[in-house]
């Protein structure tokens, strides 16, 4: 059974868009860690950063896209194609007004207990005065991040259901931007680095913000607060985003579990970890998160229509096309590991042996990346449905197992065991999710995704195999071009593998081209 190709189209388009955008923010985010890296390496100053930075990014996925965004998308959409486009429009001023209020009390609360948080977050920082009062410092410096970058998902939300994903997804690239351009500008005038980081996070909130008035505004909506917060819509949102705000809080929880027990680890720890998620981030926030972020309209679009074959082959589709993508990222990022730490951090203050140790973690990070990805799509047919409850419910769970194993293996893998712990407890969250999602659409279009998924991991081993032998042989030129070479050879064994394999993805990347030679491709998705 095909998905209708109208659909498919709008959702890869999508994708593209926000997946493009994604790159050149991620590509932005890795220069914005080598210049943290060259600066602060993996001093006390990094550890304070990283953790102070940590507060604001784990409220935004709290409150923001994290729970927000999932439960008002369905809920816009429906109000949307059933009441048509002022209504909706109402509904989300309504929404935002009440949105903006919340956040400012939750800015000021961070503000006023900031030790507290740090407290709570790094105790293994009580035992270095001068270290603790950093972080508070820069926790009171960044925290207002969130105000802003709260409301960037509100309009996110509104512009998203309305087919318009440019805006909302360039938006991160002005945040590495205004973190690069604070420490270049003033980091040589201030006694650390850090705190020119810190005001680069809180700028970069507030252009991000800017950058979506124009767009919002010529989509017709008004930015006039409206105090109607008995809005049948609002409520709707409200009772959804209950538990998803659990199921989110719980997905930081595991974060914060991380990062306290990382704290309590040597020192550099939770710099490694750092390090090793962005990289993992990166394929992560690129694919995962723009699939996501373009099935979830796409597939409320069909829940509120009543079309569930139509949802089934969305989800499908889009769980498919992210495990050929996801998969040949894994696998290079596993064979690869160590020169990537290399080429991109070994400089300056980051020394061969924090190199070491950070592609010990990206290792056990790296091995969760599938189950990291799947979870998205997952959560988007749930939130599609308007089922939130559910996968609060198996995030709880995720995060029992998560402590029990972080717990268990951080003692014979130090911060390894607390990387691998992650990627074991995602496996079990994406294996439940996808029990209970079967269970409650009734069928998921398996065999076409274990048999996408069979041919895809055979590629995937194929490009590890050749990355790795392209490393012994004698390539004149740096640990670079030896880089570059690598991923290039690897790439193209991937590609190979999957034609010959009759992978029916391998079509996205060559139709554009047979269309423009007057051909059409034969593989069927």
């Amino acid at each position: 059974m095909k998905m209708p190709s109208d659909e498919r189209k709008n959702v890869t388009r999508a994708a593209g868009v926000v997946g493009a955008a994604t790159l050149t923010s991620r590509i932005l985010g890795f220069l914005r860690d080598v210049v943290i890296a060259y600066f602060l390496g993996t001093a006390a100053s990094a550890d304070a950063f990283f953790v102070a930075f940590r507060l604001p990014n784990l409220l935004r996925r709290l409150f923001a896209e994290g729970s927000f965004t999932v439960a008002f998308v369905p809920v816009f959409t429906e109000t949307l194609t059933r009441q048509g486009k002022p209504a909706a429009m109402e509904a989300a001023r309504s929404v935002l007004t009440l949105q903006a209020l919340f956040l400012m009390g939750v800015t000021a609360l961070g503000l006023a207990f900031a030790p507290a948080l740090v407290h709570l977050i790094a105790p293994g920082f009580t035992d270095d005065p001068g270290k603790l009062e950093i972080t508070v410092e820069l926790t009171r410096i960044t925290f207002p991040y969130i105000f802003f970058i709260g409301l960037v998902a509100g309009c996110m939300g509104v512009l998203n259901s309305l087919g318009h994903f440019a805006a909302p997804a360039a938006a991160p690239a002005l945040l590495n931007l205004s973190m690069i351009a604070a420490v270049f500008s003033l980091g040589r005038l201030m006694e650390d680095p850090a705190f020119a980081l810190a005001w680069g996070v809180v700028a970069g909130g507030l252009v991000q913000l800017l950058l979506q008035v124009p767009f919002m505004s010529r989509q017709g909506f008004s930015f006039r607060p409206s105090f109607h917060f008995r809005h049948p819509a609002l409520m709707k949102i409200l009772k959804l985003m209950a538990p998803t705000v659990l199921g989110a809080a719980v997905y930081q929880v595991n974060v914060l579990v991380g990062t306290l027990l990382a704290s309590l680890l040597a020192a550099g720890s939770v710099s490694y970890l750092y390090y090793a998620d962005r990289l993992v981030q990166f394929p992560l926030g690129i694919f995962a998160i723009a699939l996501g972020t373009a099935s979830l309209p796409s597939m409320s679009r069909h829940v509120a229509d009543g079309d569930m074959h139509g949802f089934v082959q969305t989800f499908s589709y889009s769980l498919r096309l992210l495990f050929f993508i996801t998969f040949p990222c894994m696998a290079g990022l596993i064979a690869l590991r160590d020169p990537m730490i290399i080429v991109l951090f070994q400089r300056g203050a980051f020394d061969h042996i924090a190199a070491e140790h950070t592609a010990s973690a990206l290792l056990y990070y790296a091995l969760g990346l599938w189950a990291f990805s799947g979870v998205r799509i997952l959560l988007s047919g749930f939130f599609a449905l308007q089922d939130s409850k559910t996968p609060a419910g198996i995030a709880i769970l995720a995060l029992l197992a998560n402590i029990g194993l972080s717990v268990a293996l951080m003692g014979p893998l130090e911060f390894r065991g607390l990387a691998l712990a992650n990627s074991l407890s995602s496996a079990i969250n994406f294996g439940l999710l996808v029990i209970l999602l079967r269970k409650k659409i009734h069928r998921m279009d398996g065999r076409n995704i274990l048999r996408s998924l069979a041919k895809t991991t055979a590629a995937s081993v194929g490009l590890a195999a050749t990355a790795l032998l392209t490393a012994k042989l004698p390539l004149p030129g740096g640990a670079a071009l030896h880089l570059l070479l690598q991923m290039l050879v690897g790439g193209i064994t991937f590609l190979l593998l999957a034609v010959l394999l009759r992978c029916p993805e391998i079509e996205l990347l060559y139709r554009p081209l047979a269309k423009k030679f007057g051909k059409s491709g034969s593989a069927k998705i």
